[in-house]
């Protein structure tokens, strides 16, 4: 299926789904410790844009936004992304407006897409961080662009992490895993 096909496909309200390099993937309604986890995350994001006007424009959800990767026919809803600038005056904005970061939380329908399959997307797409919270493997791992490729640095529960893109930021780490207990 063509990615415009895709976008205007009907869908069940009960149900998500991604296009996969031109394949429709169900992917599965995350379960409340995804949810807690995702929710670590966005809220110390925004107690940050709040700490910072102008720092970040937008966190959204995977039902705020869409990255739309049209080589690769794929339609993708992250977890959370950062967009640090508004989006383009534009209706259709989904394949012009690029977030900074973008985050998956892994769950175990979700670990092939998170850790094989949108890497080289969000790398095309032109986003500069990706991050990979994986409870299961208790580990962050952030890809961060660099020289048009992705260096991944493996964090701990147990560490912060800091990024170029906030200034001032810093991501407790163990908050984030210990809402998945």
């Amino acid at each position: 299926m063509s990615l415009d096909q895709f976008d205007r496909a009907a869908t069940r309200d009960d149900r998500l789904y991604e296009l996969n390099k031109g394949i429709i993937e169900m992917v599965d309604v995350p379960q409340p410790r995804h949810l807690r986890q995702v929710l670590a995350v966005r809220n110390q994001l925004v107690l940050y844009q709040e700490a910072n006007p102008g720092a970040i424009h937008s966190v959204t959800s995977s039902f705020d936004s869409k990255v739309l990767i049209a080589s690769a026919q794929s339609e993708r809803h992250p977890d959370l992304s950062v967009y640090l600038s508004p989006p383009p005056e534009l209706d259709q904005v989904w394949s012009l407006w690029v977030p900074a970061i973008v985050v998956e939380v892994v769950s175990p329908s979700s670990s092939r897409r998170d850790y094989h399959d949108k890497p080289e997307e969000y790398l095309e797409f032109g986003i500069a961080e990706y991050w990979i919270i994986d409870a299961q493997k208790q580990q962050m791992t952030a890809m961060i662009r660099w020289r048009g490729q992705w260096k991944p640095k493996i964090l701990k529960p147990s560490q912060k992490y800091t990024t170029r893109q906030l200034p001032g930021f810093t991501l407790d780490l163990s908050r984030v895993m210990s809402a998945a207990k």
